[in-house]
Order: structure tokens, then C-alpha cells, then sequence
């Protein structure tokens, strides 16, 4: 029996965690930038581009993605299987380890990095249910279903509003430890009302009201947050 073979018929365990990063990272790049280019993935996942052409040919060998020399890398049904379950995992960690062991926004990501390849589906069924099944992680990303969609919405960043729009907080990027801490300073989670006041001129902060109370952040830092416009106060 060949490895493919073996693998679809005994499941995922047999990937490893490398593998399931790969495809975890390919399916994360495809949603935000809508192509995945081998030096696209080399950048996200800090590795050397020689390091990402062993993997794709190995990944393509299994099945999980489909690629030709000079053209971007794109999940097979069976990857992005894969890449969805491995991204369930995760999000419904982050949301476990905040909501009933006291994590903070800023922490959960890298213990739930550690935690997602080791737990069984037996576990994860049981984190579900005493979570109340939710369809968001603490950062507002989308928690695949179980038996495997999930939401494909593009919101606006919040340095797209225009002056006197109003809006929603929907996500945050979730990469940098430091940033969600100052995020959450200053009240930027998912839910929160927003409201662009305009800019200051030459390059200089965005003033916006969130929650009711002005705030002056840098252009950078806004293209990390994600709202819905016009919708209203939740």
C-alpha cells in the first residue's frame, strides 16, 4: 500500500504535524490573498524557498495540493479536508483556553498551535459542546463545522472607512502577540462599534471613535482590523 493509500485509509494522524501545517498555512494564505505563491508560503512560514519545494512535491505526492513549476500552490479537496479540520482544531482551542481557562486573546494562538495536532476527535466534540458549538474564535475568524464549512466573507479593513462611516469590529489578525495587546487597549475586539473621524494630513494617524471614545491609530495598525460597515451598534 502506498502512502496516499495508507493515508486515506487510516485518516490524518498518519500527516504529522509538518504536513498539517503545511496545509493549514496554504488554506490560511488562499483566504487572505486569494493565490498562494511558493514564496508567498516561504515568507509565512519563515522557511527557506529549497525547504518549501521538498514539502510541495512531498504534498503533492500525498494528494493535498496541486502545483506546476511557476505557478501557485492550491489545495485538493482531500488538502483542504485536511486544512480544515487541523483549522478547527485551533480555533476551538483559542476559544476553549480563553473562555474557561483565563487565557488571554494574546496567548491563545501559539499554545493552541502546540495543542491542535494532539487532540482526538472525541476531544474536540467535547470542547465544541461545553463551548456552545460558537462559530467565531476570540479574534472573530470563522471555526469550521464539523463536517466541514465554513464562512467566506471578505470584510473591509478599518482603514477603508471614510470619514463618518460607522461599523463593526469582525476580526483581527492574530500573528503578533504585542499588536493584540495593544488592540485590546484599545478596545478593538470583535463586536465593537466603530466610527472613522477622519485623518490627519501627511501620512499622520486616523482618528476613530470606538466604542464612544476617540481614539488616534496609526494606518498599519487599522489595516490589521476588520469591520463590517454600517451595521450597526451590536
Amino acid at each position: 500500500m502506498d502512502e496516499l493509500s495508507t493515508i486515506q485509509t487510516t485518516g490524518r494522524e498518519l500527516l504529522g504535524p509538518a504536513v498539517e501545517n503545511y496545509v493549514k498555512a496554504i488554506f490560511k494564505l488562499s483566504q487572505a490573498e486569494g493565490r498562494v505563491t511558493p514564496t508567498a508560503l516561504a515568507d509565512h512560514l519563515r522557511v527557506t524557498p529549497a525547504a518549501i519545494a521538498k514539502m510541495v512535491r512531498r504534498l503533492a505526492a500525498l494528494g493535498l495540493v496541486s502545483y506546476a513549476r511557476g505557478r501557485q500552490i492550491g489545495l485538493t479537496t482531500a488538502g483542504e479536508k485536511v486544512a480544515l479540520e487541523i483549522v478547527r482544531h485551533h480555533r476551538l482551542l483559542e476559544t476553549y483556553l480563553m473562555e474557561a481557562l483565563g487565557y488571554t486573546w494574546d496567548q491563545v494562538d501559539a499554545e493552541a498551535e502546540r495543542l491542535e495536532h494532539a487532540i482526538s476527535e472525541e476531544f474536540e466534540d467535547r470542547i465544541a459542546e461545553i463551548l456552545g458549538h460558537p462559530d467565531h474564535d476570540p479574534h472573530g475568524d470563522p471555526i469550521p463545522t464539523k463536517d466541514g464549512r465554513v464562512e467566506r466573507v471578505q470584510h473591509p479593513q478599518l482603514s477603508d472607512l471614510e470619514p463618518g462611516q460607522t461599523a463593526v469590529v469582525r476580526r483581527v489578525t492574530d500573528g503578533d502577540p504585542g499588536m493584540l495587546r495593544y488592540l485590546g487597549d484599545l478596545g478593538l475586539y470583535p463586536h465593537t462599534p466603530v466610527e472613522m473621524l477622519g485623518c490627519d494630513p501627511y501620512g499622520g494617524p486616523l482618528r476613530v471613535r470606538i466604542d464612544g471614545a476617540e481614539r488616534a491609530i496609526g494606518r498599519e495598525l487599522a489595516q490589521n482590523v476588520f469591520v463590517a460597515i454600517n451595521e450597526g451598534v451590536e
